[in-house]
This record gives C-alpha cells, sequence and structure tokens, in this order.
C-alpha cells in the first residue's frame, strides 16, 4: 500500500471511529463520477432494469465545462440510444465541419469531417455540456431503479476480503454507505476513486500551460475550430451556441509565470499578439477569475480494474485537449463497459474476467488516439511555441488525403463500440 493511501486510510479510520453508519443503501452498480461516462453509463443500464446508483460530488451542472465538442462518433453512439435527435431538437448548439490553423498569414484546413459518409452527423457539434449532462440525467430518471446523489463527495471504499463492495461517504446523521456488485470510477483526471484504490497513474506533464477562457464573437465573424499560430504561442478558438467564442490559449510554462507576474493586462496584450482582432474584446478577461487552468497530461493506469472495481474514462485514461475528442472517449468507454456488463450484473456474477475485457476492448483504441495527440504535441504545438520564426506547418497537413485520415481518427477513432441491437432504442 503506497504511503498516501495508507495515509488517506487512516485519516477516514479516525473520522469512521467517531461516527457510526448513519444508513447502508444496497444497489447493484455504483457508479462515482456524473460526468458523460458516467451518466451514459448509468442511463444504458437502467433501462436494463439494473438498479444503479450515480454519485456526484457537484451540486449540479450548472457550470463552465471546456469539453463541449461532440464528434460523429459520440453522435452515433447517442442516436443508438434513442437520444440522438431529441438532444439536437432540445438542446442549444452549434456545428462546424472544419479545424483549420492559421499560420504565417495562411489559412491550412487540417481536418474536414464533412466528407464522413458513414454517419448521419458528418460534422462536429458544439453544445454546453451541463445542459447535455442534465439531458441525459433527466432521461435515466424515468426509471426506477435509478438513484442519483448529488453533492456527494466519496472519502472510502469499502473494502472486504481484497473485493470492493462499495463506497462510504459523510453526510447528515454520520457516515452513509452504498454498497454494490461493482463500483465504477468515472471520476475525472483527478479520481479520488483512482486514488483511494492505490492504483499508480502513469503520466507525462506538457512544458505548457493552457487557459480556457470565452471572449464574444461578432455576427459577422466565421464559426469554426481555428488555431492561431503566433508570437510562441497557440490559440484555439471554437463558436458557442450563445455569441461566445470559447478559448484555449498555449502558453509555455517560463512566458506564463512571466504574464502572471506582471499582471491580467499582460496577458490581454499576449492574446492580441496572437489574434490582434480580439483587442476590441480582451477587456472583458478582468481577472484571472475568468480563465481556468487546465494541467497538460497525457497518460494511462496499466490496470483499470480490482476485484469489483471498473475505472473508465478519464479516470484511467488522461489526454490531452488537441482535436476535442473527450466526450467520445467518455461516451465509447460507457457503450463498451455497458456491453459487456449488463449481462453480469443481472446476474449478480461480476467477475474479473469480465473487467479485463472492458480494458482490453478499449485500451488499443485509447492507445491510438494518446499516440495521435503525441505526435501532434511534438510536431505541431512544441515546434510552433518553439519556433524562432515564424512557424511554418508541413506541406502533408494541408492535402485533401490528411484532411480526411484526421477527421476520420477524430470522428471515430479505431474499432469504435456500437450499442448492442438487444440494448438499442
Amino acid at each position: 500500500m503506497s504511503e498516501a493511501r495508507e495515509k488517506s486510510t487512516k485519516a477516514v479510520k479516525d473520522l469512521l471511529s467517531a461516527d457510526t453508519i448513519f444508513d447502508v443503501q444496497q444497489t447493484t452498480c455504483c457508479i462515482v463520477g456524473g460526468g458523460p461516462t458516467g451518466a451514459v453509463l448509468a442511463l444504458i443500464l437502467a433501462r436494463q432494469g439494473i438498479p444503479v446508483t450515480l454519485i456526484e460530488a457537484q451540486k449540479n451542472f450548472n457550470r463552465d465545462f471546456r469539453g463541449d465538442v461532440l464528434h460523429a462518433g459520440a453522435m452515433e453512439l447517442l442516436d443508438e440510444i434513442g437520444l440522438g435527435d431529441r438532444l439536437l431538437a432540445e438542446l442549444p448548439y452549434s456545428t462546424t465541419e472544419t479545424i483549420k490553423f492559421l499560420v504565417g498569414g495562411k489559412t491550412i484546413t487540417f481536418a474536414d469531417v464533412s466528407g464522413l459518409m458513414q454517419t448521419r452527423y458528418p460534422y462536429m457539434t458544439i453544445i454546453p455540456q451541463g445542459k447535455l449532462l442534465d439531458f441525459i440525467i433527466t432521461e435515466a430518471k424515468r426509471y426506477p431503479n435509478f438513484q442519483l446523489l448529488m453533492g456527494t463527495n466519496v472519502q472510502q471504499l469499502i473494502e472486504e476480503d481484497g473485493t470492493i463492495r462499495g463506497v462510504r461517504y459523510r453526510g447528515k446523521g454520520g457516515w452513509h454507505e452504498v454498497r454494490s456488485h461493482l463500483t465504477v470510477a468515472a471520476d475525472g483526471r483527478f479520481s479520488k476513486i483512482r486514488q483511494l484504490a492505490g492504483m499508480e497513474f502513469n503520466k507525462v506533464a506538457m512544458p505548457l500551460e493552457l487557459f480556457w477562457f470565452r471572449l464574444p464573437r461578432y455576427s459577422n465573424e466565421a464559426g469554426g475550430v481555428i488555431s492561431h499560430f503566433g508570437n510562441k504561442r497557440i490559440l484555439v478558438k471554437f463558436n458557442t451556441y450563445d455569441d461566445n467564442w470559447q478559448i484555449a490559449y498555449y502558453i509555455p510554462k517560463p512566458v506564463f509565470h512571466q504574464i502572471q507576474a506582471t499582471g491580467i493586462e499582460a496577458m490581454q496584450q499576449s492574446i492580441v499578439g496572437v489574434v490582434p482582432e480580439f483587442a476590441d474584446r480582451v477587456h472583458h478577461l478582468k481577472d484571472w477569475k475568468n480563465t481556468a487552468h487546465i494541467a497538460l497530461e497525457l497518460g494511462r493506469i496499466d490496470r483499470w480494474y480490482r476485484p469489483g472495481l471498473l475505472l473508465i474514462g478519464d479516470a484511467a485514461h488522461v489526454m490531452l485537449p488537441l482535436g476535442g475528442v473527450g466526450i467520445n472517449y467518455a461516451i465509447q468507454d460507457a457503450v463498451a463497459a455497458a456491453n459487456i456488463l449488463i449481462e453480469p450484473l443481472k446476474r449478480g456474477e461480476v467477475q474479473l474476467n469480465h473487467l479485463a475485457k472492458v480494458q482490453r476492448q478499449r485500451e488499443l483504441p485509447i492507445a491510438v488516439i494518446q499516440g495521435f495527440q503525441s505526435f501532434l504535441q511534438k510536431n505541431v504545438t512544441a515546434k510552433a511555441i518553439g519556433a524562432d520564426k515564424t512557424y511554418k506547418l508541413p506541406f502533408y497537413w494541408g492535402l485533401p488525403f490528411m484532411q480526411n485520415i484526421v477527421a476520420e481518427i477524430l470522428a471515430f477513432g479505431v474499432f469504435p463500440p456500437h450499442v448492442k441491437p438487444e440494448y438499442k432504442l
């Protein structure tokens, strides 16, 4: 057991010695984390009559998310569970078909998804993630075997004879337990469950700082996903449904520390140095609270499971924001896990080999997209940031066949799962 896990376990045991267990709930599957991975998995299981409890640490989804892009692959999976058309009919969204690079005054199309043939959704759907999650959760609430616990922080795993039997959290009256046949950790890149389980995470930090923020978008400005390269910075913007640009700003770590020491005005000037047309709106960044800092990391754990416990989504593998594929892979993980686990969960006989099968099915697609992101980071992002002169993209990025290859990788990845016919709606 790692030193950090020993300290965490001792702290919880000390608390438990002072408080009694207030209540114990029983379910078949306990999912920790109400992001796209956990919400989609919970919905599919609930529809199959499996008792499922979804635990989310936040009190609501009314907050600013960064992952708002749904590629065609994610939309196809949502369509397979009967949500695709309803989603577009009921929620605000915008679409784009291209990812473009602006380098040295030239525009290069990096990916064009409009030519995708095997989909009803040949575009990227930009939809507020908070509203997407509310939509999925509302659908899950239609099933009496679904339970949602919001504002609930899991603080301990229940482990008996080497098997995880559920989770424990502290609330009104003392400690509460949710006991389950299977616990699924879908609680993101900073997974508390991963930490409590003592599972080592192999990650590589990037030599960049990434900041997310929004700036107004004028009606005469064309939308799309557009990357501006300049002054050893990269600014990626895409249009949202509410007349804003959502922006990811990549800055070398040493440069950012200089900017931070100077103040938010230096940040504003830095942005204008990359995108001059933002000069009339950067004043909307009044202080650092208007930005969100994201740690750039790439990695995954070696083993995604222990007896009674499965990690999926960012809890098992962290990706870079390059290409905006996060929600795609979150939903793919959820579908793959549901396909494999529904029947064992119905029987109450989830074995280690079932959990291992989930990892085997998803490990290669994750390795491929992480390898692709690593290639882009080393051969595009890092070189652009480190260039002494104006960075020039290799000629092949603008060729149509490369645009098509990149579009396929971003839209579907490799070996994408599909909802089994018997589980579709």
